[in-house]
């Protein structure tokens, strides 16, 4: 394998989004990852349980990111304003991500129907511990698991258009406006 390099996770992760790009999700297997990033088999198992979570590694990281977020929201905050709070502390540690590379990602589950499903479920179970955040915040239901559901598809939402090739504005912004449209939803026209 030659000489040590470092950041062998992140150079998983690229190799692993370029392979499932070029061959497809099902077609790659752990060892055509370690070696197109230059590391051993093992290596990669080191990092990640196994090819899925090339793509889904950090997920627990985000979730508990967003439920500080929700959780640390002043007082005064209504139930979307502090699934909002809980949405800034995604965006901000997703726009540390590589556009490119979540655009490789979002491509690559689009593409694969047990990866959405699963995308989907990851979301759902984000949007169960949001409410309970709400809960303890002292929100009622049906407030609570609207207001986290609601925020989770700005999160799916605002994640599609961020990566699209004619959008521009950072992550944090469209997960703004997404939020004003909602809001603009809820009252009308």
């Amino acid at each position: 394998m030659g000489r040590w390099e470092p950041d062998s996770r992140g150079r998983l992760q690229e190799a692993a989004l370029a392979l499932y790009s070029e061959q497809g999700f099902d077609q790659t297997t752990a060892a055509q990852i370690a070696a197109q990033a230059g590391v051993t088999e093992r290596t990669f198992f080191r990092h990640f349980a196994d090819k899925r979570e090339v793509l889904f590694g950090g997920s627990d990281l985000l979730r508990d990111r967003i439920v500080a977020g929700v959780a640390g929201a002043p007082s005064a905050d209504g139930p979307l304003d502090a699934v909002s709070r809980g949405l800034d502390a995604a965006a901000a540690m997703l726009g540390e991500f590589r556009r490119d590379l979540t655009r490789q990602r979002q491509a690559v589950i689009a593409a694969n129907p047990e990866l959405r499903e699963r995308e989907l479920a990851k979301l759902a179970a984000y949007a169960s511990v949001i409410a309970a955040t709400l809960h303890q915040r002292g929100v009622r239901e049906p407030q609570a698991t609207l207001a986290a559901e609601a925020g989770m598809t700005i999160l799916r939402v605002a994640l599609q258009r961020w990566v699209s090739d004619d959008e521009e504005r950072d992550l944090a912004a469209i997960m703004r406006d997404s939020i004003g449209e909602l809001r603009t939803m809820a009252v009308g026209d």
